[in-house]
């Protein structure tokens, strides 16, 4: 069935836009709320805007790496030329384990979605169907998936407008202000997995660049484009979804307490139109656009992330081939679909977001270290795309994902021990079975 071929060219610098606010946009529907239960809108705000200077230099440098070594393996490839294997496996597996644990949250939040709209339809029933219908279409091809996220993408970008359209003239600053920090300085630091939910994953569109046109010059417009579109969405949706009625009532289903909830826009909305309202169906059925961009696309990324591993044999190799029907990671993408919905049966969504966080920080870190070490090492590599303001963003980004990675593992100890030993396991296996000759 399957052969290692060469991966399609087909995208092009408008579809990596689609991808990279793709990979992300479910953040500004769901997930980012419940950090407002760690800090507040005033520890969250803090936690968001560090975490936007972070993504932001980080953004400029990883494209850097990914117009310079345009490979579908991402971090893994990089560290591997500047810090060898050993390190280059570390990031690979950080990079599969944010890949992968990111789609399950994702997907429990459009089963949630749905369920709003459809009660008939048990969550895990729809979560579980999407899983398999939008594995096929990645199986199927890049083209075709990569037209349908740029087309679910603006979809998804149009709806978040309407939200701020009909929330912001009902905005009071008084709700910004109120009960701000409940948990003091402290929950800002808590809250950072959840304004990293509000980017994360945009480093994918670098997984793509096997299948891009031009990777050399257009990766760094799809990186630039993207994380510009993202930055925007951020402000408005925090702003205007807490602004409505505070922070408590997009938390709490019940607006005071107790059981937190994955949809919080139209939580914010129906204290707006009420419950019955043709815009409230009409945000949570586009909404589900922005969930499906992200997971579909998430996928995508996860495919590649997991094949270049196994292309290289430090993932079992099945998992590196090629269809040779349709010149994709089939294997990847259906390994990568099983593991997906065991985490899925779990249940246990901010305990996904947060592992898959901890995937993204290490990543974050290593790729930060490595453009560091190739430009002294080899100056001469072709840089189509050098980072501005060298070493500045780099050093930015890696101070505070290193000072974020440590405050998260402090307030997620238990999830924190789950990370790194799955990583500690992961590289023991690979040093007993890894082939001298590979």
């Amino acid at each position: 069935m399957t052969q290692n071929k060469g991966l399609k060219k087909t995208l092009t610098p408008f579809m990596l836009w689609g991808l990279g606010v793709g990979y992300v946009i479910s953040g500004m529907y769901f997930g980012w709320n419940l950090g407002l239960e760690k800090g507040g809108t005033g520890g969250m705000a803090i936690a968001t805007g560090v975490i936007m200077v972070m993504y932001v230099t980080f953004t400029f440098s990883y494209a850097e790496l990914a117009c310079a070594i345009p490979k579908a393996g991402g971090v893994f490839d990089y560290a591997n030329r500047a810090m060898g294997k050993n390190i280059g496996f570390i990031a690979g597996i950080a990079q599969v384990i944010e890949f992968i644990l990111a789609p399950p949250a994702i997907a429990f939040a459009i089963g949630a979605y749905f369920n709003a709209f459809f009660p008939q339809v048990p969550i895990l029933t729809s979560a579980i169907a999407i899983y398999f219908i939008f594995t096929a279409l990645n199986v199927y091809g890049v083209k075709a998936a990569a037209s349908f996220e740029v087309i679910v993408t603006i979809f998804a970008v149009g709806e978040l407008l309407l939200f701020a359209g009909l929330s912001l003239p009902k905005f009071q600053a008084v709700h910004l202000t109120s009960n701000a920090f409940p948990n003091g300085w402290g929950g800002a630091f808590a809250a950072i997995p959840f304004a990293i939910w509000f980017f994360l994953g945009i480093e994918g569109i670098a997984n793509v660049a096997e299948e891009t046109k031009n990777p050399q010059r257009d990766i760094s417009k799809g990186f630039g484009w993207a994380i510009l579109t993202l930055a925007i969405l951020c402000i408005l949706i925090f702003v205007s979804a807490t602004g409505i009625a505070g922070w408590e009532t997009i938390v709490y289903k019940n607006g005071i307490s107790g059981e937190t909830s994955d949809s919080p826009l139209p939580l914010a909305l129906a204290k707006i139109t009420g419950s019955n309202h043709p815009m409230y169906h009409l945000l949570i059925t586009v909404g589900l656009f922005g969930l499906v961009a992200s997971f579909h696309g998430l996928i995508l990324a996860a495919g590649r992330s997991t094949f270049e591993m196994g292309r290289v044999h430090n993932l079992p190799p099945f998992l590196g081939k090629i269809s040779s029907r349709f010149h994709t990671p089939a294997n990847a993408l259906l390994g990568n679909m099983v593991i997906g919905i065991l985490a899925l049966l779990s249940g246990k969504t901010a305990e996904i977001i947060v592992v898959s966080v901890f995937g993204a920080l290490t990543l974050y870190i290593i790729s930060m270290v490595s453009i560091i070490i190739l430009r002294k090492r080899e100056p001469d590599l072709p840089r189509p795309f050098r980072v501005a303001f060298y070493p500045a963003f780099p050093v930015i980004s890696l101070a505070i994902a290193t000072v974020s990675i440590i405050a998260m593992f402090l307030y997620n100890l238990e999830l924190g021990l789950i990370y790194f030993s799955l990583l500690a396991v992961s590289f023991l296996l690979y040093k007993i079975f890894k082939p001298a000759h590979t």
